[in-house]
Order: structure tokens, then sequence, then C-alpha cells
């Protein structure tokens, strides 16, 4: 049977992806270039991601604020090196009005402000300046905040949910009386973006810690969590930084100690994006459109009646109402179960398709035969197909609503083992040295990457090189369209000679083409 999409993963991944966004109705580009209109299936998604991550934020101590999207620029100046990494995606406000002149708007040259205004790219120097006023004394500490929130930073190339101009974020915020207590929240934010990857998007990573090159600007030490999407590509799904007392020196941002001393603040900041949708895409999805883990769908099983203008239509509609109740009865993951009944007035197979396209993990059709005989016919999204059949599987009501939480679960479980499965299979660690890793990765397809073939990553020796020597690194590593992802935590030390320095390794780092 022909597949749902136009386009296959293998045939073209880029166009695979984009094609999905669309089929499966969760964005669309928008008037701006660059942004995007998250539509209401792609909207619940990230509530249900937000929502779960929201309670865990809380339950760790955590409270939620906002802060403005306008920072003077003279805030963001304050810290050299975060100057340095986010100059040229910054977008400024230099007016605030507009006049018309023959009939157009244009800017009143009049109105330019004594001070530019950065449109919020993250929120460090303006969430500092306010740890500035609210620390005075170590009994202050620690101040632990969350914001959910926009930012925009101006990308060249985008794609929608990986990489746009604006995107959805939450971004935590901390200040420290002790380097101890900040590192220990940055691990344990860490864990929690590890937790909601694994447990709840079924997208399995490797948590570690960054590179000197890959911190964050102003960073003392990077820890991220990285996925591996099914083209082999690496997808930076979360981050969590210590940021030492740099931003803390930069702003003054002090407290008086037990002691009476007067000492700065260690800080701390982490955060996840609407790119999770991204990764959920292209962990999760098959030719046919989207698959999506029951715990962020928002529609977990739906009822799609094979309504067909005749006089038993009324008795099949009743029949699958009276199904939605019950369903609605159930709870599934600890939370009352999301059901859904199409009554729109088209084609059934046109509303199954547009359900399968859309990920929806379980698919119930009832005809008047199944209501005759009190049963539905299920359709599992996770097990659609069997080759080019469609697999469906006639099961009595009573047995499904009793089975129903359960199959949800399976669902759930048997998306992340099969994501698991294809991380754990290629990440290869037998490559010694780097023209090996060059030869596996080959020369990476310069004007389409649709062509660079499917690679996993590689687990190498690493003797942390620094400053011109980690520089000399990355250009190595840019002739093949290769990063540094990270180095995976738990090491018990590594053998053999890094594969850039030949110096003896002191741990082993992951190597990959990322997004």
């Amino acid at each position: 049977m022909k597949r749902a999409l136009p386009v296959t993963r293998e045939d073209n991944f880029p166009e695979w992806y984009q094609a999905v966004v669309d089929q499966a109705d969760l964005a669309e580009t928008s008037p701006v270039r660059g942004c995007m209109i998250i539509k209401p299936w792609g909207w619940g998604i990230w509530e249900l991601v937000q929502a779960s991550l929201d309670a865990d934020i809380k339950r760790t101590g955590h409270e939620n604020c906002y802060f403005p999207l306008f920072i003077p620029m003279s805030f963001i100046a304050q810290e050299a090196s975060h100057v340095e990494g986010f100059a040229k995606e910054m977008a400024v406000v230099t007016h605030h009005r507009l006049k018309a002149v023959d009939g157009k708007l244009v800017v009143d040259p009049s109105s330019e402000l004594e001070e530019p205004l950065v449109v919020r790219p993250t929120s460090e120097t303006i969430i500092g300046d306010a740890f500035r006023r609210w620390v005075s004394s170590y009994r202050d500490l620690p101040i632990l905040i969350n914001q959910w929130a926009n930012v925009v930073r101006w990308e060249m190339r985008t794609r929608m949910f990986l990489r746009t101009t604006e995107f959805l974020w939450q971004e935590g915020h901390t200040a420290h009386a002790t380097r101890e207590d900040a590192l220990e929240e940055t691990l344990k934010m860490l864990e929690v973006y590890r937790a909601l990857a694994e447990d709840v998007l079924a997208m399995p990573v490797v948590v570690g810690e960054k590179p000197e090159n890959e911190r964050f600007p102003g960073a003392d030490a990077t820890y991220s969590i990285e996925a591996m999407m099914q083209d082999g590509k690496a997808l930076q799904a979360g981050t969590s930084h210590y940021l030492g007392t740099n931003f803390a020196q930069a702003q003054t941002i002090r407290f008086q100690s037990a002691a009476g001393d007067l000492e700065y603040c260690h800080t701390t900041s982490w955060g996840v994006s609407t790119r999770l949708i991204g990764g959920v895409i292209m962990t999760h999805g098959d030719d046919d459109g989207l698959r999506l883990p029951p715990r962020i769908a928002p529609r977990q099983i739906v009822i799609v009646p094979m309504l067909r203008e005749k006089p038993e239509d009324s008795e099949i509609l009743a029949y699958c109402e009276k199904l939605k109740v019950e369903l609605d009865g159930l709870s599934a993951f600890g939370q009352p179960l999301r059901a859904h009944l199409d009554k729109k007035p088209a084609r059934s197979a046109n509303k199954r398709w547009d359900w399968v396209r859309r990920g929806a993990p379980i698919l119930l059709e009832v005809g008047p035969r199944d209501m005759a005989s009190g049963h539905v016919t299920m359709i599992r999204r996770d097990k659609l197909r069997d080759g080019d059949k469609i697999v469906s599987q006639g099961i009595s009501r009573e047995d499904f609503l009793a089975k129903a939480p359960e199959l949800l679960a399976e669902i759930q479980s048997n998306l992340y083992a099969e994501a698991k499965a294809r991380l754990d299979g290629n990440i290869r660690s037998d490559l010694k040295d780097f023209d090996a890793i060059a030869a596996y990765f080959g020369a990476a397809a310069e004007d389409d990457e649709a062509k660079s073939g499917f690679k996993g990553w590689v687990r190498a020796p690493w003797a942390r090189p620094t400053g011109a020597e980690l520089q000399q690194v990355e250009t190595r590593l840019k002739a093949f369209k290769l990063t540094l992802r990270n180095v995976p935590v738990g090491q018990g030390g590594a053998g053999g000679t890094c594969v850039f320095t030949g110096r003896p390794a002191v741990e082993e780092i992951l190597i990959a083409r990322a997004y």
C-alpha cells in the first residue's frame, strides 16, 4: 500500500522531515522570515511537554517568574565572552515610533532610543541584574527560578522546530553560595532533562560534558543531553551550564557570608526548547508520518466511526460516543486518558490517514459489524504495517477498555526500545586514530545534505586539548562537517592515545555530524 507521505526518509531525509511537519499539521512558515506558526496539534504536543517538565522544575524547588523581552545593550556588554557568543544573532531595537510620510510608514528618526534594546537571545544578564538586588546575605541563597518565554536569535538557515529565528523555551537561573552547590544544581537539572527525554519523549540520550569550544558563552562548564536522529546525526536536546562566578563578577552579584566576608555568587542556567518536537519527529517518525509517544500525544486514542450515510450511522455514533465516555473515565501514566471521537463529515479512510500522519498512538475504527458484535478494530501507530500491509486487530470493546492503559504504556516502551537500539548499535568505539574516523565519515556533501548517507557516532579517546590546539581540532573536524558532542558521564578513564593530539587519553568523547 502506498505510503502516506510524498517522500521517504531514505530518499531525502530533510524533505521527509519537512513533509512530516506539514502533513502532521504541526506548524507552518509565517510571513516573518525564519519564524513559524505552531498549529493546534503541534501546540498540544508542546503543552504536554511543558506540563511534564514544569512539574519537575517545581518539584525540585524552583519557582516560575517572568522577565522582560527587551534587554538594555549595556547589560549584554557586561560579560565579554557572552557578547562574542551571541553578537551575530542579536536582534536590536533602536527606535520606538513610526510616522507617515507620503502615505507610507517609516521610522521616525527623532524616536531613536537613548540606549538600544536587544530582543531577548537569553536572559542571564537581565536576571543577573535582578539577582544583584535580591541578594545581600548568605541567608538569601539559593535563588531558584525559571521562566517560560520566547527567544529571538537571528538565524541564517532555518528549519521548523530545529532552528528558527524565534522559538519557545524555558530557562532556569539559580544563584548559590558555593561552587559545590551550583555544580550539584547543574547536574540535578541535567538529570531532569534526561528523564524528560527518555521517560516522556521516549528519546534515548547520552549525558555528558561539552568540550571547551562548545561551552555556553561565559560558562565554566556546559553539560548536554545528545540524541541520535534516524539519519545518524546528533541533536543537542538540552543543556545545563555552571557559570562559575563569571556573570556574578560582571554584574556584582555578591553576598555576605556567615563569616562576614563579601563573596561572589556561583550561578547556573539551563534550558530546553521547542527543538524537542523536532527531535521527536526525527527519532520516531516513519514514512507514513509522525509517531507520537503516548505521553505527549494530545489525543492518545482516536475513534473513527465508519459512517456511510445510512440509517445505522446514528447507532454507530451512539456506540462510539459511549465508548469515548468509558475511555475518558480511564487513566494512563497517572493522568486522565485522552480520547477523541472524530465526527468530521469526511470519508473514513481520509480520517484514518489524517490521524496516522499526526501520529495518534491508537486508532479505533467502528463500523456496522463492529457495533453488532460489540467489537472495535484497533490500529496501533507503532505497528502500523507488516511490510506494505496495514495491520489491524479486532478486539471486543470490553477487552479493549480493560487493556487500553496497558497498550499505551506498551507503545511508549516500544518506541523507546526501538530508538535505544538504534543509538546503542550505531556508536563506534573501534576507530583509534583520526584517519580512521575521517575514512568512516568520508567527505560530507557540500550542497545536498540528503546525499551524505547514514553515519552514526564515534566514541574516541580524548586528551582534553585547549586553546590553539583545540582550534586545530575544530578545523580538522570542520572539513568533514563533524563536531565534538560531549564527554559521556560515568567513565572510568580511557586507555590509548588521543585521536587528535597523540597524547595519552584521559577520557572518551563523542564525534558526530549534528543539527
